[in-house]
Order: structure tokens, then sequence, then C-alpha cells
């Protein structure tokens, strides 16, 4: 386990390197000129020159990146070119936004689709069990941005309006005297998710309803109940936990298209106004930043399900 962890760790670390090379460069490949974008079309050569000595845009490709990645590994993430603030300092109410946006989403939907997966793997074949997969089809097959829309059809116009049709947060307010704020993009991302948690828990129900220990167990007169609790319960914890740390990796790239939809002040909809202002501190940061969340809840994917699972944990030695 030590080596895999420290296999895992160097893994990680190296894929975010290069994943910091590739955000760079999609970066500087955006279309038109930072310094111009930023001061507009009446600036003056002079003003132009100064803010892309600034931005280090007047050095080689390599020195530009060298010197972001040396930042970064002091801690430090530049200054927004929008508003010249520090950029942690400006997306780190942001920040805090979209974590208590999964955490709630999590929350809800993995005990849900854990328990859904359970019943409709005992259920199998069932009309509960083919209700429930088809609908869970339907639903993967069915964009985010279209569940926002029809939530704000429903809950936030002239069909029910009982919550807002955007997300505002004031960040001078506690958090949760605004949770109706947070109600339409949880639950959006709790539908989106849902599926895949609930589809993969029923494969692996199955898969443990059918093994021979199981078989054994019923032999022997073991009631349902213990059968299911005692014996095929404990098989499926790690590809549960496998499955659940996926897809809360999954929801931090999915949070984009919600977060920008409902007008969420997160990581995903700062993300989205960096690009449209050609902010690339602010774009390259939480680009990484989304990266890493990423990749560290697949490493952490990985890692629990070789310790919850006995065969893999000796595999691993």
């Amino acid at each position: 386990m030590k080596r895999m962890l420290a296999a895992r760790v160097l893994f990680a670390l190296l894929t975010l390197v290069i994943i910091s090379i590739v955000v760079f460069a999609a970066t500087q490949a955006l279309p038109g000129d930072a310094a111009l974008v930023q001061l507009g079309k009446q600036a003056t050569p002079a003003a132009l020159e100064s803010l892309r000595a600034r931005m280090h845009l007047d050095q080689p490709l390599v020195a530009q990146y060298w010197l972001w990645l040396t930042d970064l590994v002091h801690g430090h993430l530049g200054n927004s070119l929008a508003t010249n603030m520090s950029v942690g300092a400006l997306i780190g109410d942001r920040v805090a936004n979209t974590l208590v946006l999964l955490v709630v989403t999590g929350v809800i939907a993995l005990p849900l689709a854990t328990a859904l997966g359970i019943l409709t793997a005992i259920r199998r074949d069932r009309a509960a069990d083919h209700t429930a997969s088809v609908v869970m089809l339907v639903i993967v097959a069915i964009p985010e941005f279209v569940f926002c829309l029809l939530f704000v059809a429903l809950f936030a116009t002239n069909v029910l309006h009982v919550l807002p049709a955007v997300s505002l947060i004031d960040p001078d307010q506690p958090l949760l005297s605004q949770a109706s704020a947070f109600v339409l993009p949880v639950l959006t991302l709790v539908i989106v998710s849902l599926p895949y948690i609930a589809r993969t828990v029923r494969a692996c129900m199955l898969e443990a309803l059918e093994s021979d220990y199981v078989a054994m167990a019923r032999l022997k007169g073991v009631p349902e109940r213990q059968v299911i609790v005692k014996h095929a319960l404990p098989a499926i914890a790690g590809p549960v936990f496998q499955v659940s740390a996926q897809t809360l990796a999954y929801l931090a790239g999915g949070i984009v298209v919600v977060e920008t939809v409902f007008q969420f002040p997160g990581i995903g909809f700062a993300f989205v106004q960096g690009i449209q202002s050609r902010d690339l501190p602010v774009v390259q940061a939480l680009a990484l930043m989304l990266a890493a969340v990423y990749v560290i809840l697949n490493s952490v994917a990985d890692l629990g399900t070789v310790a919850m699972t006995p065969t893999l944990r000796k595999g691993a030695r």
C-alpha cells in the first residue's frame, strides 16, 4: 500500500505538471491580445507595452510559463487583470460557495443513489427496476443545461414561482440565510449525478447477490435481510466508494455549466467570466484548481477502493 500510495502521489504530481502546461498553452492560444482586451481599443501604444511587460507577454513562452509555475509553487496566483486584486482574494468566496454546493449535493445524492441502486438490484426485473432504469437512461441522455432551464421554468416562473431564477449570493450575509439560492443548482447536480452512482451500485449489488458466498449463506438458511446486510453490502463498499469519488470529480467540472446558467457565484461562473474578459491569471488559476480537484479525487477513489477491497489490498502488498 505504501508503494502504491507513493506511486499515485508521483503520478498525480506528474499529471498536474502536464495539465499546467496544457492550461498555460490553452490560455496563450486564446484569440486576441490580452493587453488590448483589458485596456480597450483606445489604449495608447505606451500603455499597451507597459501592460504587456507587467504581464510578461514580452518574454518567450517558456520564460512566461516558468515564471507562472514558480509563482504557483510559492502560493502566488497572480493579480486579476480586470480588478487588479489578488486572484486568491478574488476567488476565495467563490471557492467557499462552490465547496458548499458540492458538499450539499454529495450529502443528498450519494445516499439516495446508493439506496436506489440497492433497491433496484433486490427487485431485479420487476416493474420498479425497469422504470428506474429507463428514467436514469433518459437523465443521462439530457445535458445539464436542459435541466437548469426546465427547473427555472417550473419553479421560478409563473408555474410555481417559489424559487429565484438566478442564484445570487450576498457575501455579507450568512449562507444559511440564503439557502433558497442553492436549491435549484443542488437539485440539478443531484439529478444529473444520481444515475451514474445508482447504475454502478445496482450492477455491483447484482454481482454480489449472485456470488458463491451469498448462495452458501442462503443454503444455510440465513434470512434474506441478513444476507444482504452482512454479506452483499460489505462486498460493494469498495466500488461504491470509487464511483462516489469519481462522481464528485465529475461534478467539479459539471458545475461550470450549472453555475453559469444560474449565475451562481462559484468558481465555475468565475471561470467563464475570466475567459470572456481575457483575465488570464484567473482563468489559469481556476483551470488548474479544477484539474487538481479532479486528479485528487480520482487518486482517492483508487486508493480507497484498494483499501476497502481485501483481494485488491493483498495484491497491492
